[in-house]
């Protein structure tokens, strides 16, 4: 059993204990950590209390995580949206909502439960049983392109060229705020936050070098519509550059606001094109992932403000 203490701050003032521990457990789902309350392993102050029971600034909530004991990784026969395939790379559109590889919480219905049974075992091993094929994730609420490789060689040349900053990978996402420039780069280190191990920041001592480079697709009342390049691949990314210049992405949950005026299930951010030097045949293979409904539709409510 281990145990995490967090202090809430004033922005958590009358947040349901729930979705306090969902904002600041980022990696655990909301239903794992509502059954932790209901089992009486989260105290608020030394009490017992319910999942609607609304946090005040300067609460100390205590959560008692079990040990995590190591699942075995079963194959479910869960549709995929399979954008390319060969023999070597499965390339996919993971929807939202959809965690990549199994953790404390999500033992099944993840993106590997799925590839496993569509790949009938044919996937690299270098990431061990958790995350078979998996060479680079993406968040749960983010949609979009995923590579996935079916063996070991693939896997070790699609690892270089992500170590080597030379895969594309273009996402699209609504910003808070009108970004007046039409385009800009973010150059800023990011790592763990300093006094919040759960968060990443920007700018932080020990941080790893992260660029992200944004253009203005469209703006909007109070939002802008860009596409943002990635020329490196750190946690949360996209997220952590994006609140550093005071344009986090509309529905983040952890970066944001807090507020969230069309109640999105997560941050509005879609892995859109995904582009790399085949490992069999040396050639340039891009898949592209169209918008999913819900942003489509996010786009047509703010083009009517």
């Amino acid at each position: 059993m281990s145990r995490v203490t967090l202090r809430a701050e004033e922005r958590h003032q009358g947040q349901r204990l729930d979705r306090f521990l969902d904002e600041l457990l980022p990696e655990q789902s909301r239903s794992y950590l509502q059954k932790l309350i209901r089992e009486g392993n989260v105290l608020v102050n030394g009490a017992v209390q319910k999942a609607s029971f609304k946090i005040a600034e300067g609460d100390l909530v205590t959560a008692e995580l079990p040990e995590l004991r190591e699942p075995e990784v079963e194959p479910e026969d869960i549709p995929l949206d399979v954008l390319y395939e060969d023999d070597s790379l499965l390339m996919i559109n993971k929807p939202k909502g959809m965690v990549v590889h199994p953790a404390a919480g999500h033992a099944g219905g993840t993106l590997v439960n799925a590839v496993l049974h569509h790949c009938r075992g044919s996937l690299s091993g270098i990431n061990g049983v958790q995350r078979p094929g998996i060479v680079h994730r993406i968040d749960k609420d983010t949609t979009g392109v995923l590579v996935v490789c079916k063996n070991d060689a693939a896997h070790n040349h699609v690892a270089a060229q992500l170590k080597d900053h030379t895969i594309t990978r273009k996402y699209r996402a609504i910003v808070c705020g009108v970004i007046r420039e039409d385009e800009g780069t973010v150059d800023a280190p990011i790592g763990r936050h300093p006094s919040d191990r759960k968060r990443m920041a920007a700018g932080v001592r020990n941080g790893k070098r992260a660029v992200t480079h944004y253009r203005v697709l469209e703006r909007f009342r109070g939002y802008t519509y860009v596409e943002c390049r990635l020329e490196t691949g750190r946690t949360h990314q996209i997220r952590v550059h994006m609140a550093s210049i005071h344009h986090p992405l509309l529905g983040d949950p952890v970066y944001g606001s807090g507020k969230n005026p069309y109640h999105l299930e997560g941050q509005a951010l879609h892995a859109m094109t995904l582009g790399l030097i085949h490992p069999d045949t040396g050639e340039y293979v891009e898949a592209e992932a169209p918008l999913p409904p819900y942003f489509e539709a996010l786009l047509e409510k703010l083009r009517k403000l």
